[in-house]
C-alpha cells in the first residue's frame, strides 16, 4: 500500500518568529525617517535632517549585527528596503520639497517625486541582483548616501543662514542629479569591500580618529564628506569609461578590426 504524505507548504515548514536586534534596529531607522517627516511637515528642518543622518547609523549597524550574528533573513531584508524607502526615499522629497523645492510648484513637487521613485527603483534593483554580482561595489548611488547629500544640504545651509533658502535652482538641480545617480550605472564604493577582519595600516585607524574630529567640532562637515563621495564616484566612473574605451580601441587595432 502507497503511502501519500501532505507536502506542508513552505511558509508553515519554515520557523516561526524573527530575529528581535537586527529587525528592531531596521524600526528604529524607520522610526527616524518618520520622524524626519514631521519635523519637515512642522517646518523644523535641521531636527528632519538630523534624523536622517542618524537613520544611517541604525541602517549600517542591522545589517552589520545581522551578519555578525548569522541572523540575516529575507524577512529582514524585505523590511530593511521599506525602511530605507521610508528614511531615505520619502523622508529627504518631503524635506527637500517644504524646505527649498516649493517655490517652484509642480515643478517642485514632480522633482520631489523623481527622487522617491528613484529611490525606489533603486531598492528594488539592489534586491533582484542581490547575489547575483559577484562585485561588492554598488551599482548606482546608495539611497542612504543620496539621503545624506540632501540632508547634510541643509544642515550645511542653515550653519550660515537661519532664514528659508530663496528659490534656487541649484537645489532643484542637486535633487534631480542625486535622483538619476541612484538609477544610474555607476559603481560606487561602500563599507562591505572592506574586510574588517583583515589587519590594516594604523594609518586607517588615524584617518578614521581624525573623520571623527572634524565631524565632532564641526558637524555640517558630513555634507563635504558627502559631496566629495558623490563627486569622486563621478570622476572616477567617467576615467573607467575612457580607460575601457582605450582597452577596446587598443585590442581592435591588435586584432586588425576597424574601429
Amino acid at each position: 500500500m502507497t503511502i501519500i504524505r501532505e507536502h506542508k507548504p513552505i511558509e508553515k515548514r519554515l520557523k516561526k518568529g524573527v530575529y528581535i536586534l537586527p529587525n528592531a534596529l531596521t524600526l528604529c531607522g524607520m522610526l527616524c525617517g518618520f520622524f524626519s517627516i514631521l519635523s519637515s511637515i512642522d517646518g523644523v528642518f535641521i531636527y528632519a535632517a538630523w534624523a536622517i543622518i542618524i537613520a544611517n547609523i541604525f541602517d549600517a549597524l542591522d545589517g552589520w549585527i545581522a551578519r555578525l550574528t548569522n541572523t540575516a533573513t529575507r524577512f529582514g531584508i524585505e523590511l530593511d528596503s521599506l525602511s530605507d524607502l521610508v528614511a531615505f526615499g520619502v523622508a529627504p522629497a518631503v524635506m527637500m520639497y517644504k524646505w527649498s523645492l516649493a517655490p517652484f510648484g509642480r515643478l517642485g513637487w514632480a522633482v520631489a517625486f523623481l527622487f522617491v521613485a528613484c529611490g525606489a527603483l533603486r531598492l528594488a534593483r539592489f534586491n533582484v541582483q542581490t547575489g547575483a554580482s559577484t562585485s561588492k561595489a554598488f551599482k548606482g548611488l546608495p539611497i542612504p548616501a543620496a539621503a545624506t547629500v540632501l540632508a547634510s544640504l541643509v544642515i550645511f545651509y542653515h550653519q550660515f543662514s537661519s532664514s528659508l533658502p530663496d528659490k534656487n535652482i541649484l537645489f532643484l538641480i542637486l535633487t534631480t542629479v542625486v535622483a538619476i545617480l541612484m538609477v544610474s550605472t555607476f559603481r560606487y564604493h561602500g563599507l562591505k569591500e572592506i574586510d574588517f577582519k583583515e589587519r590594516k595600516p594604523f594609518s586607517m585607524l588615524l584617518l578614521f580618529v581624525l573623520i571623527l574630529f572634524i565631524l565632532f567640532i564641526y558637524p555640517y562637515a558630513v555634507f563635504i564628506f558627502a559631496m566629495a563621495y558623490l563627486i569622486w564616484g563621478i570622476i572616477e566612473n567617467i576615467f573607467l569609461f575612457f580607460r575601457n574605451r582605450k582597452i577596446k580601441r587598443e585590442h581592435q587595432n591588435a586584432a586588425g578590426q576597424p574601429e
